[in-house]
């Protein structure tokens, strides 16, 4: 996958390449033409990525001006006090404060570049608001453990659109791409980087899809794919991505490009490549794959074969989100021992580490008052999408009983033991004690009204009702220019890594709906402005 500089020709020159029309690769392309260079990007199939496909979170801090409209003081360091408890080691000290403290810019980048956001707080605890709602606590912020140690802030800043907002950030940041100058090819995949004498990378190899006709097909095809694939991508998804491979092995063409200061790897995960999934991290194979079949590890393997390094591989996060409705915060996440998980008011992407931890089966139980309050609110609380999935679940999928006995041995779980789960958790609730796990106190309340509620919250899709799941691992990279490493730590000349291709803030946990995006924000400018700012090579 990576291939010696011959004397052939190239069939398009830029100074910085960009591989990968998503989310980092738009904000990588828009740096660094803001900084003088020339552009050019190659996308597999016809733009978008995971984050036109998205809900357009952008997790941001600090004192935006959205915050303080909803009337919240957020600083660089309480943003930072916060995250450090979520990121870890994923990236140092010195950059995660960097990304809070460029957080407000990244804002009004973003605004600049035609993105909307506006400052409607969502008042209730939620994993994706409804229409009316773009400003919300997207993660942790408001958990008991958590906001003990930093002041709580909401930070998930949803471009302001109808419905999932992922496509209005995108086509904004494709707009402002375009206006500055960059060019964009779709249907050219990037099979191979060239390498120079000096070990540099200086270019790309692949196939592109010709026009007009046989362009334009495989385009449309990508596009209802990256549609059909969110919701069946066995029987929908695969078929159609099968088709596009057809049309691209009969009529694509070779196509290179030469990169006169650096090729920009932007290409996503590796959710989409079950057999990286199964060698890596083998449960998550039960998943549904969230994003498209460009994140495939492809990128990964490009900047692999440059002597690039991986990290952190393993690390995916499955989202099996319960809430909203809010109610169902009140139930018991139990394992499959019958005893108590976690949190269950903790952030969807959290619990399912948890359910991973403990096997990945679990079941939420609660009682009638809680089944009769959630039902009550799907209308004002619940996205339609959000509608699609707990309709059915609620009303039609889950296990009841009389007695929590009955409902263990019809879910299957050791009916003492679960008895037992309940009547601890009860007992303190009934004190009014704090909950151990930290669940907040308006929701820590007995679960004692029968009937009683069981609902499958295992990490498996099942039922048509989906568990999505994402990679976290990518390739390692400087952290302070973005360019990809080797195993002994020193930086690639003239090759870079955004996105979910590289290892960034969110790489070893999903701990808030915005994190991705922001990440692709911020990785993306940082590898666009260095890379501009090199000299050309001769």
């Amino acid at each position: 996958m990576a291939v010696k500089e011959s004397n052939g020709s190239w069939d398009a020159e830029a100074d910085v390449i960009v591989v990968g029309f998503g989310g980092a690769g738009a904000c990588a392309a828009l740096e660094a033409a803001q900084n003088g260079a020339s552009v050019l990007i190659l996308d597999r199939f016809h733009g978008g990525g995971a984050t036109a496909a998205s809900g357009g979170i952008v997790y941001a801090g600090g004192g935006t001006p959205y915050q303080k409209a909803a009337g919240f003081e957020d600083t660089p360091e309480e943003m930072y006090k916060y995250m450090k408890q979520e990121v870890e080691d994923a990236v140092s000290a010195e950059t995660l404060r960097r990304f809070c403290e460029q957080s407000v810019d990244m804002i009004a980048w973003l605004e600049k570049a035609g993105v909307p956001f506006e400052a409607s707080l969502c008042p209730f605890k939620t994993s994706y608001p409804t229409d009316k709602y773009f400003l919300y606590f997207s993660g942790n912020e408001n958990h008991t453990t958590y906001k003990a140690n930093a002041k709580a802030a909401p930070r998930g800043h949803r471009a302001r659109a109808t419905g999932m907002s992922g496509l209005t950030l995108f086509h904004a940041l494709e707009k402002a791409v375009r206006k500055q100058g960059a060019q964009v090819r779709c249907q050219t995949e990037v099979q191979r980087l060239v390498i120079g004498d000096d070990g540099s990378v200086i270019g790309v190899e692949g196939r592109a899809v010709p026009g007009p006709v046989s362009h334009r097909l495989h385009g449309a095809i990508s596009f209802i794919n990256a549609k059909a694939n969110t919701y069946d991508v066995i029987l929908h998804g695969k078929w159609l991505n099968a088709m596009n491979g057809i049309i691209a092995t009969l009529r694509a063409k070779r196509f290179s490009a030469r990169a006169r200061k650096g090729v920009i790897l932007c290409a996503g995960g590796f959710m989409f490549n079950c057999n990286m999934v199964k060698k890596h991290n083998p449960a998550f194979q039960k998943c549904l794959p969230l994003g498209t079949f460009g994140d495939d590890g492809a990128g990964i393997r490009l900047g692999e074969s440059a002597g690039g390094t991986t990290a952190k591989m393993d690390r995916m996060t499955a989202w099996r989100f319960y809430v909203p409705p809010e109610a169902l915060m009140q139930g018991v996440l139990a394992d499959k021992d019958g005893k108590r998980i976690c949190s269950e008011d903790l952030y969807g992407a959290k619990q399912g580490d948890y359910v991973v931890a403990r096997g990945g089966k679990a079941y939420l139980i609660f009682d009638s008052k809680t089944y009769k309050e959630a039902v009550s609110h799907f209308g004002d609380q619940c996205a339609w999408f959000q509608k699609l999935t707990m309709i059915p679940t609620l009303r039609l999928l889950r296990k009841k009983a009389s007695t929590i006995r009955q409902l263990a041995g019809k879910i299957k779980l050791p009916p003492e033991a679960l008895e037992k789960t309940i009547a601890e958790y009860n007992a303190l609730a009934k004190e009014g004690k704090p909950d151990p796990l930290g669940k907040t106190q308006k929701r820590f309340v007995p679960l004692d009204a029968p009937p009683f509620y069981a609902v499958d919250e295992s990490i498996e899709t099942k039922m048509g009702i989906p568990t999505a799941a994402m990679t976290l691992g990518g390739l390692v990279v400087n952290e302070n220019t973005g360019q990809v490493v080797k195993k002994d730590g020193s930086s690639i000349e003239g090759l870079y890594a955004a996105g979910r291709n590289a290892i960034g803030i969110c790489s070893n946990g999903y701990f808030a709906s915005g994190t991705s995006i922001a990440d692709c924000v911020f990785a993306g400018r940082r590898a666009g402005r260095h890379a501009a700012k090199l000299p050309a090579k001769s």
